[in-house]
């Protein structure tokens, strides 16, 4: 039995508390907020699946981070840093810290694991990731997700925290190719959702998602991750969950686009965090640095804050210059 702390209680940072605690685990959770501290249920994010009770809800972070075998860092990605800042005062030198967020921070072009290495440069810190929606795991559905850590002792020792009969976890030397999967996904699946609105097939969006991890997988091959995380879990699997599934924010925002709604009209419908909108900029910012094209991440950003309309986002892909698949290819 483990002592593990979640800080963020949104629906992931809730699903992977009650995993941890049906393994038999001593959970403790905290949040900004604690508004479900009454019922012990996230009413507004996962409406009917209620904390166990040996769940205990903080009241501050000192009591949440004291003594613990691991801490889950769960907020949204904008709120990593200012939660690392909170925590730094009680975590000590060779602290387990794990990030399930997924994201790019827009001043720094930091990933989150990067964030919180400044931050908290005494911390051991890892990262779990993969096609992982917190309403299906919350149920008991199973899935199977990735752990990326510095050291393999450390992440064999989060697998078997994490490991359940219907949550099977991976290990993985490759942190930065599993972040760059799980961040710059949420910004295709942004398109995926477009081309729904937009009343498109299964055509339409297997091209984009093949298209996509292609991207993907270019950018993040420049900043040093390894080509099987772009199509294992990290990648391509977490990538076909997000652009087809309902439950996911950022396909519901870009089905909201693609529909003509603005991006504000649909921000206001869905009420969270939409990380593909808060990536989308530094994931273009990030293709200048290293020099990697991104079309479809360069019209997305065209589209969200540049007011172009999809129907001419859509034709300025299509028709762009003609290209050979894989350079890597010989004749």
């Amino acid at each position: 039995m483990k002592r593990i702390c979640f800080l963020g209680a949104g629906s992931w940072g809730t699903a992977l508390a009650i995993l941890c605690a049906n393994n038999g685990h001593r959970v403790v959770l905290w949040s900004a907020t604690n508004k479900f501290r009454k019922k012990r249920e996230h009413v507004d994010c996962l409406p009917g699946t209620r904390f166990p009770n040996s769940v205990k809800i903080a009241d501050d972070v000192e009591e949440a981070c004291k003594d613990k075998d691991i801490i889950v860092v769960s907020v949204a990605s904008p709120y990593m840093r200012s939660t690392a800042r909170l925590m730094k005062p009680f975590v000590k030198p060779g602290q387990i810290v794990v990030n399930v967020a997924k994201g790019i921070e827009d001043k720094t072009l930091m990933t989150m694991c990067e964030i919180l290495e400044d931050e908290l440069p005494q911390a051991d810190v890892a990262i779990l990731s993969g096609p992982s929606h917190a309403e299906e795991i919350s149920k008991g559905m199973p899935t199977t997700v990735v752990v990326g850590g510095r050291t393999e002792k450390t992440a064999v020792f989060i697998q078997d925290v994490f490991m359940a009969n219907c949550f099977r976890v991976y290990v993985s030397p490759d942190r930065i190719g599993i972040e760059i999967g799980g961040a710059l996904k949420n910004v295709i699946a942004l398109a995926a959702g477009i081309l729904e609105g937009m009343g498109l097939g299964d055509n339409t969006k297997a091209a984009l998602m093949t298209r996509g991890i292609a991207e993907i997988s270019r950018l993040g091959m420049e900043m040093g991750g390894k080509m099987e995380s772009f199509f294992g879990l990290s990648g391509i699997g977490d990538l076909i969950v997000t652009c087809t599934s309902t439950h996911s924010r950022n396909h519901n925002c870009g089905y909201l686009l693609g529909k003509g709604k603005t991006l504000e009209e649909a921000k206001k419908e869905i009420r969270q965090e939409i990380e593909g909108v808060n990536c989308a900029k530094a994931a273009m910012a990030l293709a200048n640095k290293h020099h990697v094209n991104m079309p479809i991440v360069e019209q997305i950003n065209a589209v969200l804050f540049e007011g172009k309309s999809v129907d001419a986002a859509l034709q300025d892909l299509i028709l762009r210059e003609r290209a050979i698949e894989y350079q890597s290819l010989n004749w």
